[in-house]
């Protein structure tokens, strides 16, 4: 019993021993996995990425797996991963080859700089359905992987954070690039409107991978291993790829030359008009015009003031004047009798309107819910927005009003007309059209070089896929917007393919003074002519429609863009029921005829007018009326919106009107409407380059873009104001003056 006592006691004493050594093993483990976490932190906090790496080439041809198999989700869920694990020797180069496989350990071993490189390379996002075609990663997180994060970090509180990644930098060079696919997915809605089905894919690469093989790695994965493929059916196809780097042959540019000579040139006169204040206001005896100067200086200046003693020289450099031309621009005075002071209000109003449609159209190429801003576009509250292209037949009825008018009313060149031969009437016809080709030549020309100029730019820099590259048709076709006949191509080959309206206000220009001059020998012979061109016009434009099925749904209407709406034979009817309307004032002005209206039946033609006018912007509302029917809205239904503004114009040049009329009579207009050639020009340019220049997509959201297009209207308001001092106002002076030179030497003449 003893024995056995004892032998108990001894087994009990071994268990408990055995025990006793168990949890001292424990906590030993728990203190040095607890003291690895320390070392981890400090190595983390004291720049880890300071310890040396090992040689590229020490770097295994396959990576190491853990145990948790995360490469396995990463190999078919992430891009740049997915190109590491099927890159080999046999598709990039060694160099490329050995980088990319060290990402991949990185990735694997969380290293924080390789997690940078996996967090700033493009990866499918949600919306893809409705548009989101924009994988883009963060081009600041990849410049992140090459230097240090500029962010101060308080050390007085806790994180969890690794601070590698503030501070930790690949071992190899990084950049960023874009990588460019179509896609034909069933399962994105596609709009029409543009080949919007263009997937953008940002990578961080290193710098040593060329980008065509990169290019071929991207649609080996994407058509074969990726995840996203097989449950959207991408079915890619790769188009190309950026670097985001700006082409050497940039400089070389004929536009480039274009814009620094018209800059320094017009600088050059500016500096020559204000000198030619300073002498004017000089006494006669102050002609020490070199005090102080070096003698070659000296003799510049003084063969420049001698120069600028010459009188023409001196007529033609003031039109520069900067001075001057500030208050002519910012001037506001009452209108007198001869004016119709609700054109600056209208004017004024649809330009804005058609810069805030603009700053939609325009954007569209960074929309990631392209589907959703449509459904927008086609709610009847959103209608006076989706259909501001109709304003543009406002332009064209107050173009022809005027043309017709003030060429009526200048009672001396309608006499010279009438006894003029033919060669004297080609001249002034001729003259006539110098005197407007230099009016607003100048300027058209130099927003196509800065157009030029600015989408090569963006071509080259901008992470967006540029669908209409004017830098390309520009150089190409712009001998057709010298000539004002781009409309009369397709709409995707025009530089500037907004300028449409400006080629077919000039060739209205040209037919209206054309019918002018026959009007004033034969004026029942003009009046047919006219009547005749406005059915013809209308007939046109329902058999253009019928033909193409058109329809207000926005892929129709973008699809026969070059049939109907850009086409001059269907935007005319509102030039020319505009001139009719000019013509029938002033022959009631001519025959002294004035309406006796009462008051109140005025007050609700003014308001019914507008009410027309509304109208005709919400017809659209309902866009799949059928093609037949269509068309003839869209064609009618242009006639009473012109009607409706000519109504306004004419009741406005006799003095008559209601409230609302009365604001846009307002003086402040008289400014805005000095820019609005301008603005019309400059805002898609400014639109897009604005867009093309961000580095993440546009999400469409109703109060976001309504302080973005006021935003818009600022930045394009402040260009034009810039733009029109310089390249408009100078010329509109100088056809001014020679205007007012040869207005006393212009006599009939008869051959």
């Amino acid at each position: 019993m003893n024995r056995l006592g004892c032998g108990k006691v001894l087994a009990a004493a071994l268990l408990l021993l055995l025990l006793q050594l168990g949890n001292s093993q424990a906590e030993l483990n728990d203190s040095t996995l607890q003291l690895q976490r320390f070392r981890l932190n400090t190595l983390n906090a004291t720049n880890v990425w300071s310890l040396p790496l090992p040689p590229l080439a020490a770097v295994p041809q396959q990576p190491v797996k853990e145990a948790g198999g995360h490469d396995a989700h990463l190999a078919r869920s992430s891009i740049i991963y997915g190109l590491a694990e099927v890159a080999n020797v046999s598709n990039v180069n060694a160099v490329c080859h050995a980088q990319l496989k060290h990402v991949q350990r990185g990735v694997l071993g969380k290293q924080p700089w390789a997690m940078k490189v996996l967090d700033a390379s493009g990866s499918k996002s949600s919306g893809f359905v409705f548009g989101q075609n924009y994988w883009l990663g963060s081009r600041d997180a990849c410049r992140a992987v090459q230097r240090p994060v500029g962010v101060t970090l308080s050390q007085n509180y806790e994180r969890v954070m690794h601070y590698g990644l503030i501070t930790q930098q690949a071992p190899f060079a990084m950049d960023y690039r874009v990588v460019y696919l179509s896609h034909s997915s069933p399962w994105q809605v596609e709009i029409k409107l543009m080949p919007e089905q263009v997937l953008h894919i940002g990578l961080c690469l290193p710098s040593a991978c060329q980008s065509t093989e990169i290019k071929a790695l991207t649609g080996d994965f994407l058509a074969s291993s990726y995840m996203d493929n097989e449950v959207f059916e991408l079915r890619p196809e790769v188009l190309y790829m950026k670097d985001l780097q700006l082409r050497q042959g940039f400089y070389d540019r004929p536009s480039f030359k274009l814009l620094a000579g018209a800059v320094l040139v017009t600088c050059a006169f500016m500096l020559c008009a204000q000198q030619l204040k300073v002498d004017k206001k000089l006494p006669p005896e102050g002609d020490d015009v070199d005090a102080g100067l070096a003698p070659v200086e000296s003799e510049m200046w003084r063969a420049l003031h001698s120069l600028l003693k010459w009188q023409p020289l001196q007529n033609f450099v003031s039109c520069y004047d900067v001075s001057s031309n500030w208050r002519k621009i910012c001037a506001v005075r009452e209108t007198s009798a001869q004016e119709i002071p609700l054109l600056n209000g209208v004017r004024s109003v649809c330009a804005i309107w058609l810069l805030v449609f603009h700053v939609f159209w325009f954007m569209y190429f960074t929309i990631n819910n392209k589907a959703q801003l449509i459904s927008y576009a086609e709610k009847f509250a959103f209608q006076y927005l989706s259909s501001a292209p109709l304003l543009v037949d406002v332009f064209f009825t107050i173009s022809g009003f005027l043309q017709v008018y003030n060429f009526m009313r200048n009672t001396q060149q309608m006499d010279a007309v009438r006894q003029n031969g033919l060669l004297a009437n080609a001249k002034l016809y001729g003259k006539l059209l110098f005197h407007r080709y230099l009016r607003i030549g100048p300027l058209y020309l130099i927003v196509i070089g800065s157009v030029d100029l600015a989408f090569a730019y963006i071509g080259d820099t901008s992470v967006y896929h540029i669908y209409d590259r004017f830098d390309e048709l520009c150089a190409q076709h712009w001998w057709r917007n010298v000539f004002f006949i781009q409309n009369l191509f397709e709409h995707q080959e025009m530089c500037l393919n907004w300028s449409w309206s400006l080629a077919c206000d000039m060739q209205f220009f040209l037919l209206a003074n054309g019918v002018l001059f026959l009007y004033a020998k034969h004026p029942k012979l003009a009046k047919q002519v006219t009547i005749s061109m406005l059915f013809a016009s209308l007939v046109w434009s329902i058999g253009i429609g019928i033909k193409h099925n058109f329809e207000f749904s926005f892929d129709a209407f973008y699809a026969t863009g070059s049939h109907i709406y850009t086409s001059s034979f269907v935007r005319v009817v509102p030039y020319i029921v505009g001139a009719i309307a000019a013509w029938r004032l002033h022959e009631r002005k001519q025959q002294s005829k004035e309406s006796n209206m009462s008051d109140r039946k005025e007050r609700f033609y003014w308001h019914f007018s507008l009410v027309g006018f509304m109208i005709c912007l919400f017809s659209t509302v309902k866009r799949d009326l059928g093609y037949l029917i269509t068309i003839l809205l869209f064609a009618l239904g242009r006639v009473m919106f012109s009607m409706c503004i000519c109504w306004m114009i004419c009741r406005s040049s006799k003095g008559s009107g209601v409230w609302w009329s009365r604001l846009l009579e307002a003086p402040i207009f008289q400014h805005f409407n000095r820019l609005t050639y301008a603005i019309y020009l400059l805002n898609p340019l400014v639109i897009s380059l604005v867009f093309s220049l961000t580095t993440a997509s546009t999400h469409v959201d109703g109060f976001m873009m309504c302080v973005v297009a006021c935003g818009f209207v600022m930045i394009v308001y402040l260009v034009s104001l810039v733009y029109s001092m310089a390249f408009e106002l100078p010329y509109s002076n100088l056809s001014s003056l020679l205007m007012k030179r040869n207005s006393n030497n212009s006599k009939p003449k008869t051959t």
